[in-house]
C-alpha cells in the first residue's frame, strides 16, 4: 500500500492505494480431450491413408457414445519426414502423419469413458485434457465484485488506523489481471487403461483490483 501527498493549488488532498482480492471456487461445466492418431509408413500416401482409418474409427466411437459431431473439432494435421541417425549418418525411415482432434465433454463424469474407449479404438496418445466453464465472465465478474469488497474493507481498516473522520473515496480503479479460469492436467495413458478414474477438482477463478482512494 502506498501513501502519497498531492498539491492542486491551494488544495491539499491525500490518496492511498490498496490493492482488492477475490476468489471464487466452482466445479467446471466441461472438458475438453485432445486426442492424436500417429501412423508411420515408407510412403507419404499410404502414411495418410492408415491415420484416416484409424482416425475413422476412434471418431465412430466417440459418436457411438453420443458425442455430438459438432463436439469434434480437428485440432491440428501434420505430416514429417521421420529420420534414424546409424553411424551418424542421417537415414531416412518413413513418413509420420500426426491428426489431432479436440472432443467437448459435456457430462464431466464420461471424462474417463472416453479417454478409455479412445485409445481402444486406435488413438495413440490424449495430449491434453482441460477442465472449463461455459460462462466464465458470469463468475469472473463476481470475482471482480468479491476484490472491490475487499478493497473497500482494506480502506476502511486504514482509516479506523489513521483516525480519520470520513471514509475515504474512490478515485481510481485498475483491474490488475484477469487470468481465465482454466484448470489443465496432464494425463499418461496407455493401450492397456482400464476405465480411467478421472479428478475433476474444482477452478479457481481469481481477479485483483487496484483502488485509489482521496481522503
Amino acid at each position: 500500500m502506498d501513501y502519497s501527498n498531492a498539491h492542486h493549488g491551494s488544495h491539499r488532498f491525500r490518496t492511498m492505494t490498496v490493492t482488492g482480492n477475490g476468489k471464487l471456487e466452482t466445479k467446471p461445466d466441461y472438458a475438453e480431450l485432445q486426442i492424436e492418431v500417429r501412423t508411420e509408413s515408407k510412403d507419404v500416401t499410404e502414411a495418410q491413408r492408415q491415420n484416416a482409418v484409424k482416425m475413422n474409427g476412434v471418431i465412430q466411437s466417440l459418436l457411438a457414445l453420443n458425442i455430438d459431431r459438432s463436439d469434434i473439432q480437428t485440432s491440428f494435421y501434420n505430416v514429417f519426414p521421420v529420420y534414424d541417425f546409424v553411424e551418424g549418418k542421417q537415414i531416412f525411415r518413413g513418413y509420420e502423419v500426426t491428426n489431432a482432434i479436440t472432443v467437448k465433454i459435456r457430462n464431466i463424469a464420461e471424462v474417463g469413458l472416453v479417454i478409455d474407449t479412445a485409445i481402444k479404438n486406435g488413438a495413440n496418445a490424449i495430449s491434453r485434457l482441460t477442465f472449463k466453464l461455459e460462462n466464465e465472465e458470469n463468475y469472473y465478474r463476481g470475482a471482480l465484485q468479491l476484490a472491490l469488497q475487499n478493497a473497500n474493507e482494506k480502506a476502511q481498516a486504514l482509516a479506523v488506523s489513521l483516525r480519520l473522520s470520513h471514509l475515504p473515496v474512490p478515485i481510481e480503479i485498475v483491474e490488475e489481471s484477469k487470468g481465465g479460469p482454466i484448470l489443465y492436467k496432464t494425463v499418461a495413458l496407455s493401450a492397456e487403461t482400464v476405465s480411467t478414474p478421472i479428478e475433476q477438482g474444482t477452478i479457481t477463478i481469481e481477479a485483483t483490483i487496484r483502488v485509489k482512494y482521496q481522503y
